[in-house]
């Protein structure tokens, strides 16, 4: 069992135009403050970021928001967070994400969403980290990119192991018990430190 206390969410900093996003972010940071799972996220005011993070906060739970100095300047940044850290860039924005929290999810959201989500699930592939990564498949926003990964196996540029890492599903209480059960995988022999 993982001790999930801080996740990390990625999503959109837009509204996008389906209110079951809205409703999921909600659910979700309804859930995070019941269970006391501190939300890790990437510190906006608008869209589904501000959305979860209010909800969060609303139902007295806590948000750690980490923004680099560039848009912290744009006046996008949530005030009221429970604790405010500030990079000095993007790539030390997604550092001190993974470093500070247990597991991560995806919510839906454009090209930011899926380049974090991307990272962190290869820094898993590569051994960075053990954690869980969770993708929430809201009203099948997911569907067409899970098709396209399932293309990537089958023309055997991502193995089995590897798609099964990202654990999915379209209910917040089960994809967060597939985070708390997650095994991460054995190393590969050429990535394990006892090379010969």
């Amino acid at each position: 069992m993982n001790d999930l206390k801080n996740i990390c969410v990625f999503c959109g900093s837009s509204d996008g135009n389906d209110s079951a996003i809205t409703e999921a972010a909600e659910t979700l940071g309804k859930r995070f403050a019941e269970q006391h799972i501190q939300l890790v996220y990437g510190a906006a005011k608008i869209g589904v970021m501000g959305t979860l993070a209010k909800t969060v906060l609303d139902n007295k739970g806590k948000v750690l928001g980490i923004i680099p100095d560039f848009l912290k300047k744009k006046e996008v940044v949530h005030l009221g967070l429970t604790e405010l850290v500030t990079t000095q860039n993007m790539h030390e924005r997604k550092l001190k994400m993974q470093e500070l929290s247990d597991g991560f999810i995806a919510l839906p959201g454009g090209f930011g969403t899926l380049e974090e989500l991307f990272e962190i699930i290869t820094w898993l592939q590569l051994g960075l980290h053990n954690k869980p990564i969770g993708l929430l498949n809201v009203n099948g926003f997911f569907d067409d990119l899970l098709k396209m990964l399932e293309t990537m196996v089958r023309k055997g540029f991502v193995s089995m192991e590897n798609y099964n890492l990202l654990l999915v599903s379209n209910s917040v209480d089960i994809l967060l018990q597939k985070m708390e059960d997650f095994k991460p995988p054995q190393l590969p022999k050429w990535l394990s430190e006892e090379r010969t």
